[in-house]
């Protein structure tokens, strides 16, 4: 498979915090890629990140970003406007913070056909229908005159899915596409971006907290802690044999029929403590919360090491011996 995006050495800061820390990771054409963490892991502000949407007060520094061969940190803003929304688009986690309030759902959509494909206004307008009935909105032609607030949570999700793929791109990113709708709406939209992929041969990075849409949709899976990549695994092997004791409390704190591979039985346990900013700190960020650490977890951040065919983990604890997921994070 040829490498669609390739980043390495991924940092945002703030004035006070460093979110997320020396993030590398590659997707693959036609791939997808996972990233799952606790909120305030950095999942959302990697994504923001790529497309350049970050905060003012963020600052972003990376070793490499290149997508489809170019040179993301090379091209101005106006050579990425024209990326970003074509070769590039992304579904945001909020459709009635994202949508126009004031626009016509089908004006939405013909606006980045309009600015990304050079379409006329009605060639556009009927495009735009085209695209609504893509993504399986009812009665696409009336539909496309109305506005958000007269649509479901579901429809209005469909409509974003709609803008993000208008221009045919190459990688979508899906930060929560699932977020504040029922678990039938869910399984639809998901069924409804895994066709996309397939119909379109596009790359789909999709950000969540939700083990049991990794175990059915993702391709990869990074698990994301404090801004730091702790494991990188498939998802059988991840959801199935989580090695680093972060990745272990989340199987332990997942509720057995929504992860496929997760089989045990018994209360959920929770993970003690809270996710905080790893900011000046020269160890592993979830030692404070660990139940394995060693002196040299809270001197180091502990390397990547490669455990078997497709699996990275950042834990020599676990390098070292084999820990069930059952007594994860030494409860």
């Amino acid at each position: 498979m040829t490498v669609l995006l390739d980043v390495r050495d991924l940092s945002i800061s703030f004035p006070n915090a460093r979110p997320v820390q020396e993030l590398s990771f590659t997707i693959e054409e036609g791939e997808t890629l996972a990233i799952v963490g606790e909120s305030g892991s950095g999942k959302s502000l990697t994504a923001l990140a790529l497309l350049r949407l970050l905060p003012r007060t963020a600052q972003m520094s990376a070793g490499r970003v290149r997508f489809a061969g170019r040179d993301l940190l090379a091209l101005s803003e106006r050579e990425f406007r024209k990326l970003r929304g074509r070769d590039l688009a992304m579904i945001f986690q909020e459709p009635m913070t994202a949508l126009n309030p004031v626009l016509p759902i089908g004006a939405q959509v013909a606006e980045v056909l309009r600015l990304h494909l050079g379409l006329s206004r009605k060639a556009a307008a009927r495009r735009a229908v085209e695209v609504l009935d893509l993504v399986r909105i009812p009665d696409p032609a009336r539909r496309a005159t109305a506005y958000p607030h007269q649509l479901s949570g579901g429809q209005r999700q469909r409509v974003m899915i709609a803008i993000a793929v208008a221009a045919h791109p190459s990688l979508l990113v899906a930060d929560e596409p699932t977020t504040a709708l029922d678990v039938t709406i869910q399984a639809q939209i998901l069924d409804l971006l895994a066709q996309l992929r397939r119909d379109l041969s596009m790359a789909l990075l999709l950000i969540t907290h939700d083990l049991g849409v990794v175990a059915e949709w993702a391709d990869r899976v990074i698990a994301l802690y404090a801004g730091r990549k702790v494991e990188e695994a498939r998802p059988e092997q991840l959801l199935g044999t989580p090695r680093h004791p972060y990745t272990q409390g989340l199987m332990a704190a997942s509720p057995r029929q929504r992860v496929g591979y997760h089989y045990t039985d018994g209360p959920l346990i929770e993970i003690p403590g809270h996710i905080g900013s790893a900011a000046g700190e020269a160890g592993c960020p979830f030692a404070p919360r660990c139940g394995f650490t060693e002196p040299s977890c809270r001197t180091s951040m502990p390397p990547l090491l490669a455990r078997e065919e497709g699996r990275l983990v950042a834990c020599p604890v676990t390098a070292a011996r084999e820990i069930s997921h059952g007594h994860a994070v030494g409860l």
